[in-house]
């Protein structure tokens, strides 16, 4: 063989081993979890829809899940793993522990499995339709100190609701608690204040609420707001526990 042919076959070798190397990549970036993924729950009243986005950086598995028909959108996942084509999440801080269970298909592209939250379980089938785009929540900023601590309110013809406010070493917390609904506990996504008026941001129930404090920071007066409808909230701050 002479030189040409050397260098030419070399050449035709190389790009194969290109394309190889290429196509290799692809599989495997899609041979987990990472992705945008779209499908339903079965559920008994019908398919109820749901986003889901999963990615893998350096620092591990991070997730959001939406539900548009309960106007849900970017609650956290949790305790996300992948192992020999099964994988799992959870919806965090949401009551029941609703929890994903579900295998890889061969071709890589649905996930199917089951969706349990408390002692229902029911199908769920995901198929992947781009990249992920992971809603991270946002660093609330501090809010005043007349804000922080126990606030207690109810909504009229409903159940009471207990709000929890406190600045942490990342910005200002909150939590959402119902005792008359079993202790359950709401995450709060979102914290904003701007001179008295507070507002916070529910994403996990498709809510919000917004209030201003009164001149002797005793008093939360506002509206709570979930899927289009708003009713009239107002939170008195309970007494400081005595230390």
């Amino acid at each position: 063989m002479n030189t040409f042919r050397v260098k030419r076959a070399a050449r035709e070798f190389a790009v194969v081993a290109f394309l190889w190397i290429a196509c290799a990549g692809v599989v495997s970036a899609q041979s987990d979890m990472r992705g945008h993924w779209s499908g339903s729950i079965d559920t008994p009243q019908g398919p109820l829809g749901v986003d889901v986005d999963l990615d893998k950086p350096a620092s591990g598995w991070i997730g959001s899940i939406s539900i548009p028909a309960q106007g849900a959108a970017g609650i956290p996942l949790d305790a996300i793993s992948f192992d020999s084509g099964k994988g799992s999440f959870r919806l965090k801080g949401i009551p029941g522990n609703p929890t994903f269970t579900g295998t890889l298909s061969a071709d890589s592209k649905s996930l199917e499995g089951t969706f349990a939250q408390g002692p229902a379980s029911l199908p769920m089938k995901l198929s992947r339709s781009g990249e992920a785009k992971v809603e991270v929540p946002k660093v609330s900023p501090a809010v005043a100190a007349e804000f922080l601590g126990t606030w207690e309110g109810t909504i009229p013809g409903g159940p009471r609701i207990v709000l929890t406010l406190s600045n942490g070493k990342a910005g200002a917390e909150a939590q959402l608690m119902s005792p008359d609904q079993g202790n359950v506990q709401i995450p709060v996504g979102a914290v904003a204040q701007s001179g008295t008026k507070l507002t916070l941001q529910v994403n996990a129930v498709g809510g919000g609420y917004e209030g201003d404090i009164n001149k002797d920071g005793t008093e939360l007066n506002g509206a709570w707001t979930q899927r289009g409808n708003s009713i009239a909230l107002q939170f008195k701050k309970a007494p400081a526990a005595k230390p």
